[in-house]
């Protein structure tokens, strides 16, 4: 029978090894975020890809998976998170099979959009089962392993890539997915408890169509902004629909009594803070490793892989304070409103510090990953677990779908912005000169929303404890 796993005093018995299922599959589709960008030179000469071409083999995939997430979400609320953890692995599966075997830029763009349908699914249950199987004293703890993983395939995406392109032709970087899918299902199958929303609300289909479309139409726009000028008829176009959808979606989620985004969430003020410091956050830090990225390699003169490897710290650094527990020790000390703070100050420490101390080569650049890697960690299962915490339990698919959604549209937005920056300074003031400037810009961003957030979670306990003490 399909129950609530939270009302578990000791959680599920199995669920450490259940995380490291999800986890694994959380990792696959992490990795297809960045993969593909390393294959760009051995798809245009071997499928003869134009530049537009590559561009919507990158695109089709974050739109989709972005449009689908809260879709997604609750739709594992209703149906039950198991069977769409399975639906999005064999999606993704088929997905990456059909990819790795495209004979053409058309099969491999409507490959890359049905992988992203699967990573939807995959990005909003896992971290739904997550918290339906552990209690509330080891949810922290279990978040701080779903992020760290994050981390983990943010840079072993373009690693993982610049190695099979080494030894393989190009179709490899999506058949090395396959036995991880196959062996994700069959531990699914077996260890993964299945749960639901136990009121068993009607679909609100209506909803899932205005989110897809103002979703997918908004980042659309943000990505488009660079390369078609801001104030093109394109961007301005697709903006305007993404402005008028989704307030439509916001209208017609006030109007039913079975919401797929219940907007009342928004008067709780742990979940408006948790928001308003993720989008500031993900602005910041999307932005800023963009500008990162070619830091290395415009400045300090590093080549694809090389870059790839020196990135490498930051995720290591989250890796080891997230899996070792410290971080979760660390936030149930000071609390989520000051680790959110710190975090975000040492996430800001670290961005000046690359742009300000790499005079000296890479070790200042050093310094600043280690500083991000310390404050990701501190941050972001805090700010996770806000937004989850927040939600109630049998909406978790949706949270996990919020959680997803602030992600992809701040660090879209931060690519387009702190990008436009470099492009306004690099004219004037040149390339270094235009990158520290972007890194700066990200660093006060960062800042601020840490700052904002901590000061919204704080105010949100304050009244909480209120409430209790007057009872």
């Amino acid at each position: 029978m399909s129950t609530s796993l939270q009302s578990r005093p000791q959680g599920h018995p199995r669920r450490w090894l259940i995380l490291g299922v999800i986890c694994l599959a959380q990792l696959t589709v992490l990795l297809d975020n960045t993969v593909l960008n390393v294959a760009i030179p051995s798809l245009t000469r071997e499928l003869g890809a134009a530049t537009s071409d590559i561009q919507w083999m990158i695109n089709a995939y974050s739109l989709v998976q972005s449009g689908l997430l809260l879709t997604a979400g609750s739709a594992a609320d209703r149906y039950g998170r198991k069977k769409m953890l399975i639906a999005g692995l064999a999606l993704f599966g088929v997905g990456s099979l059909t990819a790795g075997l495209a004979g053409s830029t058309g099969q491999l763009i409507a490959a890359r959009a049905g992988m992203g349908v699967g990573g939807a699914l995959l990005l909003t249950t896992t971290l739904a089962v997550a918290m339906q199987i552990f209690t509330t004293e080891e949810q922290p703890k279990a978040i701080g392993i779903w992020a760290a993983v994050n981390a983990l395939g943010f840079a072993a995406g373009p690693l993982l890539g610049g190695f099979m392109l080494n030894h393989f032709w190009w179709g490899a970087i999506f058949l090395v997915n396959l036995p991880v899918v196959a062996l994700g299902l069959m531990a699914v199958v077996a260890l993964v408890p299945e749960s639901r929303n136990p009121r068993g609300d009607r679909p609100d289909l209506l909803g899932a169509l205005l989110s897809t479309i103002g979703m997918a139409a908004l980042v659309f726009a943000i990505i488009s902004g660079p390369e078609h000028g801001w104030t093109s008829g394109r961007v301005l176009g697709t903006a305007a629909v993404a402005v008028l959808v989704l307030g439509a979606f916001a209208y017609w989620e006030t109007r039913i009594p079975y919401p797929m985004l219940d907007l009342h969430f928004f008067r709780d003020r742990r979940f408006t803070g948790a928001v308003a410091g993720a989008v500031l956050i993900t602005f910041g830090m999307g932005g800023a490793l963009f500008l990162l990225t070619q830091h290395l390699q415009l400045v300090l003169g590093y080549g694809p892989l090389e870059a790839g490897l020196r990135t490498a710290p930051l995720a290591l650094t989250v890796v080891a304070l997230n899996f070792s527990g410290l971080s979760a020790k660390w936030a149930a000390r000071f609390g989520t409103p000051v680790s959110i703070a710190l975090g975000m100050v040492l996430m800001a420490g670290g961005l000046v510090s690359i742009a300000l101390l790499d005079s000296g080569g890479y070790a200042g650049t050093l310094v600043g990953l280690l500083l991000i890697g310390g404050g990701c960690a501190v941050a972001n299962p805090a700010m996770a677990h806000a937004i989850m915490s927040a939600i109630p339990p049998e909406k978790a698919g949706v949270g996990a779908g919020i959680n997803g959604t602030l992600a992809e549209f701040g660090n879209g937005l931060g690519v387009a912005v702190l990008g436009a920056v470099l492009s306004s300074r690099v004219p004037s003031a040149g390339l270094a000169a235009g990158l520290q400037t972007g890194q700066l810009v990200g660093a006060v961003a960062v800042l601020l929303g840490g700052f904002v957030a901590a000061a919204l979670l704080r105010r949100a306990e304050r009244a909480d404890s209120g409430m209790v003490v007057a009872q």
